[in-house]
Parts: C-alpha cells; sequence; structure tokens
C-alpha cells in the first residue's frame, strides 16, 4: 500500500500503533525525514526481516520444493523462508525470529497459501516505516495464472498496531525466468555503505552528495 497520505490508504493505526510509528524515522513517504535524521535498521544492516522482505526489496525469488516444505530463496541479502507443508499447525507464543515462522497449503492446483506469525518487531514492515507487533500474522497468496506467470496477495493483520487487516499487496506479478537464469548477488555490506557514504559526503571534498 503506498505511503501517499490519500485517505482512502489509511491504516487506520490503534493509538498504541501510532505511537510507535512515531518513533520511526524514515527517509521515504510523507513522513520523511533528513538522511541523518532517519533511523531505518535496514540501513544499518540489520535484516529486512519479514513481511519487509516482500514489501521493499522483493527481486528475484526461487522456489525450492521438497515433500514437507516450500523453500523461498530471495535475491536480497540472500536469504531464505522454509515453508512447512506437513500440516504443522504455526506455534503459539513462539520466540520472534526475524523471518518468523511459516506453514503452507495448496487450495488448489495452481494456488499455494502460506501464513506467518512469530516475527521480531524490531523489524520495519517495509521503507515507509510502518511498524508491527509480535501479533503480527501475514497470510500470502501465490496464485499461478498461466505458465509463466504468479500473482502475489499479502494481507497483513495485526490487533496491536492496526484497527483492521489491511492488503499490502495485491496480485504483484512475477514472470517465470530460464532455467539457467542467477540472480544477482545483493547483500548489505558494511564497510561498502562506509565507503559510498565517505566518497558521497559533504566533507569529502569531492563536491558530491
Amino acid at each position: 500500500m503506498p505511503d501517499d497520505g490519500k485517505p482512502e490508504h489509511d491504516l487506520h493505526y490503534t493509538p498504541y500503533g501510532l505511537q510507535v510509528l512515531s518513533t520511526h524515522k524514515t527517509p521515504n513517504g510523507t513522513r520523511e525525514v533528513a538522511p541523518t535524521d532517519e533511523n531505518d535498521p535496514g540501513h544499518a544492516c540489520d535484516p529486512m526481516g519479514f513481511p519487509r522482505q516482500n514489501l521493499f526489496e522483493l527481486r528475484a525469488t526461487q522456489f525450492i520444493q521438497t515433500p514437507i516444505q516450500m523453500i523461498m530463496l530471495y535475491t536480497y541479502d540472500k536469504v531464505w523462508r522454509s515453508v512447512w507443508t506437513d500440516g504443522r499447525a504455526l506455534p503459539n507464543d513462539p520466540d520472534p525470529r526475524w523471518y518468523g515462522y511459516s506453514v503452507g497449503r495448496w487450495t488448489d492446483d495452481f494456488t499455494f497459501e502460506i501464513d506467518t506469525n512469530g516475527t521480531d518487531e524490531r523489524t520495519w514492515v517495509d521503507n515507509a516505516g510502518r511498524p508491527h507487533s509480535d501479533e503480527l500474522t501475514a497470510h500470502e497468496i501465490w496464485h499461478r495464472i498461466d505458465q509463466n506467470s504468479v500473482e502475489l496477495s499479502m494481507t497483513i493483520t495485526d490487533p496491536k498496531i492496526y484497527e483492521r487487516p489491511w492488503l499490502a499487496i495485491n496480485r504483484m506479478r512475477f514472470s517465470l525466468q530460464q532455467p539457467t537464469y542467477e540472480a544477482p548477488e545483493m547483500i548489505c555490506s558494511p564497510s561498502e555503505i562506509a565507503a559510498y557514504n565517505k566518497r558521497y559526503s559533504k566533507t569529502s571534498g569531492t563536491g558530491k552528495k
């Protein structure tokens, strides 16, 4: 959902949700602050986590299916998610993890649905700084629309932060790549960030920003 300030895109935060949102200083969207004032955890090379991995840096994604799980390999940060398909339920009161706990099932021959909970609330939902709590659950629908295309929709529910569930992705389309396709390496590197900032800072003497 875009962070454009339009009433129809209001997420209806709870009072607690607004309180947490006010602590997230983002260099993006309608709440943009100066780069020197932002506190995006991703810019410190903390893991993007889930669901932000789907909402901010979702690029080429590879699926590996085994008899008991679907493994999702993400391009950004070269991380993966294990989605269990052996019929287990999501854990009750789980220890938080960056990418949470996921279970999935085929609802028909073309539709794979995933439910996730137990995500670490230190992560942001997206690059606009939207927060979440330890009560967040995400429901993904991966639907194959033809031989070479799938669509992703995702709904977020978090009664601590938002008064109602909201649709975060609506039919985002992916195209099948060739079997020999190899995703480029994209890894958050503190040393590369430091070198970039040094090169383009106002104090570098280059005149660049």
